[in-house]
């Protein structure tokens, strides 16, 4: 590096680096800084490259770690660069490009480094490297200067306070990494940290009060979505010379460094894929949903989750009790409109559903509005393409239907918005249909695509919560999601049929063999019988509720009405099957009466009068089905590991060796 334009290949030989990295001490002071910060080479384009940048600066990482304790390096650099933050914010007030790209440098360079010191050494290790002490290089003690919680404040004010401008784009991008680089230690631990350092700092002493901020922060950065400028947007002529300061910006910042921030990652990243259209919103998104998941500390709950958990609309003028703490106001309608465009991505869908649970405002104000079907509609995109999805972002995406499933005022009002021309859904052409039978449509989908792939038990029990929580308030089904529902319960029912068959074969053979285990046919019928069961309930609580309003479910149900023969002297279904066979004999009977060869369309017309002639005492009225989400013990066990396979997969400019990845497996989802 320095002030030549370098190749990725050369960084091994450059005299700069191996200056920092070697056994001479360099003081603070040393122009050799502003020749180290003057650099640029051509930007990583690939995966491969970034792989490539990280393999040939490793040496001189490895070197610095072997050296550092004598020469204080790394402190000098932080301090070089905690010492050109305080002028900043002026700087891009006064438009000074070259100080902003040094400084820009300074902490590409630390980040660089912390990711390898990280992934080599423990907390405690690292934390020595940030504490130096001049008088006597190499001894460490308590009372020694700690760099480490100086420099994430200074992250944390960068972020916060540095306005966004084209020429402080890339570092504000490079701050957000640099603190996901700060807490990606977790990376290297097959167990979710409870006690850590970084999580130390960030939760309590000087950075504590920056949480609301930095959280409101990152949120805005996802709203606004804000690209990055274009290449060459503040390019400066080179000099004739072609040497000096300026040479390094004028050659390669452009067309090298700039680039950096729209790159994938690699491992089970994909090779190549589409350049992000804002990076700051994808790493400040990742950053968010890391602190929102950090564990508690022994002594004080997480306060990014409770920022989190609190925030209101800036329309809401109420004031903040005492008791919540770092408290902040947010637009709730622009919050709204980015969840809604940008559900294609698992961070978003996570954010929806942590912002949906954990926050009562946002999930009062989501509840409220009137174009639902905004937000809707990309979730039921989602798990219509389950095929193309990871497993995560299809849980997440029903959980996130089971908890607005949980308002009566949902489940009314879904039935009321009528779409036109649904393209994605290619298994028939809906030209017009209401969101909430388009919603049954894509959960049944969801459930008969799980029983024939995945059999995931919690898929289904979601999927069905969500069914029931609806099954009160369908209303004016339409003819084919009607048709879905009671298709659905033939393919259980036929489910039913093979498994007891199996079973009863299975016992015949263990009477004439004691020496081959048998499969466990017993639980398989016990979980089959509980979907039926929880299928029926559905079928029975919308004819109790709302028989009136959906003649086209009648209609399917005496279509198939022998399929629920079987059912009726059942022991595990005779109760709820009474209603459902009072139903079908009721009109069955209206029809035989109409004489043979009726239309489709009078058989509707009859059962729109024989549903005014059913006397509804006769129904049995059974308690109301109602599921309401409830997270699992410990959730960290699950989010903490997923989040971590979102920034390995989605972070941008950052590669980390997947042989050193110990948190989760890299050919899981």
């Amino acid at each position: 590096m320095g002030s030549n334009s370098s190749r990725i290949g050369d960084l091994p030989k450059n005299e700069y680096l191996k200056k920092l990295s070697g056994t001479e001490r360099v003081s603070e002071n040393d122009p050799f800084w502003n020749q180290l910060l003057s650099f640029s080479f051509p930007a990583p384009t690939s995966s491969t490259e970034l792989k490539l940048l990280e393999e040939a600066t490793i040496s001189v990482c490895r070197s610095l770690v072997e050296n550092n304790p004598r020469t204080g390096n790394l402190g000098a650099l932080i301090k070089v660069f905690l010492s050109r933050t305080k002028e900043l914010k002026l700087s891009a007030e006064c438009q000074n490009h070259i100080f902003i790209w040094q400084t820009h440098n300074a902490l590409f360079i630390i980040c660089c480094l912390l990711k390898v010191f990280i992934s080599e050494m423990s907390e405690e290790e690292l934390q020595l490297h940030f504490i130096y002490e001049e008088k006597s290089p190499g001894s460490y003690s308590a009372d020694s200067e700690d760099l480490l919680e100086e420099l994430l404040c200074c992250l944390m004010q960068l972020i916060t306070d540095i306005p966004l401008l084209d020429i402080t784009y890339e570092i504000s991008v490079e701050a957000i990494s640099t603190m996901v680089v700060f807490l990606s230690c977790q990376l290297f631990h097959k167990e979710v940290l409870r006690q850590s350092i970084s999580h130390k700092y960030l939760m309590q002493g000087p950075c504590l009060p920056y949480t609301s901020k930095l959280v409101k922060t990152l949120l805005y950065n996802f709203i606004r979505q804000e690209k990055p400028p274009p290449p060459g947007a503040h390019v400066f002529s080179q000099q004739s010379d072609g040497g000096g300061l300026l040479y390094g910006l004028a050659s390669g910042v452009a067309t090298g460094l700039w680039t950096v921030f729209t790159l994938g990652g690699v491992g089970s990243k994909a090779a190549t894929r589409p350049e992000l259209s804002s990076p700051l919103a994808n790493q400040s998104l990742l950053l968010l949903l890391v602190l929102a998941n950090l564990t508690d500390a022994p002594d004080a709950p997480n306060p990014y989750r409770q920022a989190i958990m609190s925030f209101k609309n800036t329309q809401d003028s109420s004031p903040f009790p005492s008791s919540i703490p770092h408290a902040f106001q947010i637009n709730f309608n622009s919050l709204y409109t980015a969840l809604c465009e940008q559900q294609t991505s698992d961070q978003a869908t996570l954010l929806l559903y942590t912002l949906l649970h954990q926050n009562s405002n946002i999930r009062t104000y989501m509840l409220a509005r009137t174009d639902m079907e905004n937000l809707v509609l990309p979730i039921l995109e989602i798990l219509y393409h389950v095929e193309e999805r990871n497993s995560h972002h299809v849980y997440m995406a029903l959980i996130i239907l089971l908890i607005l499933t949980e308002d009566d005022g949902f489940n009314r009002s879904i039935h009321e918005v009528i779409l036109k021309n649904i393209t994605w859904y290619s298994e028939r052409v809906l030209t017009e249909i209401s969101l909430g039978s388009l919603l049954i449509l894509v959960v049944i989908r969801t459930i008969q695509y799980n029983m024939t792939r995945t059999r995931d038990k919690y898929l289904h029990t979601n999927c069905l919560a969500a069914l029931a929580n609806m099954s009160a308030q369908f209303r004016s089904l339409h003819q084919y999601a009607a048709q879905r529902i009671i298709s659905l319960f033939s393919l259980l029912s036929k489910k039913h049929n093979k498994v007891l068959e199996q079973a009863t074969q299975s016992l015949r053979g263990s009477l004439s063999s004691n020496d081959v285990p048998l499969p466990d046919y017993a639980q398989d019928l016990n979980v089959i019988e509980e979907v039926i069961r929880m299928m029926l309930e559905i079928i029975n609580s919308c004819l109790t509720n709302s028989l009136h309003h959906n003649p086209n479910l009648v209609y399917a149900l005496l279509y198939k009405r022998d399929l629920f023969e079987q059912f009726r002297t059942h022991p595990s279904f005779q109760d709820i099957m009474q209603n459902i066979d009072l139903v079908i004999t009721f009109f069955s009977s209206r029809l035989l009466q109409a004489g043979a060869e009726l239309s489709v369309e009078r058989v509707l017309e009859i059962i729109k009068q024989g549903v005014v002639a059913l006397p509804k005492d006769r129904l049995k009225k059974f308690p109301e089905l109602k599921f309401k989400y409830v997270e699992e013990e410990q959730p960290e066990e699950f989010f903490i590991p997923y989040v971590w396979s979102l920034v390995y997969n989605s972070a941008v400019g950052l590669y980390w060796n997947p042989q050193d990845i110990q948190l989760f497996t890299m050919d899981a989802d």
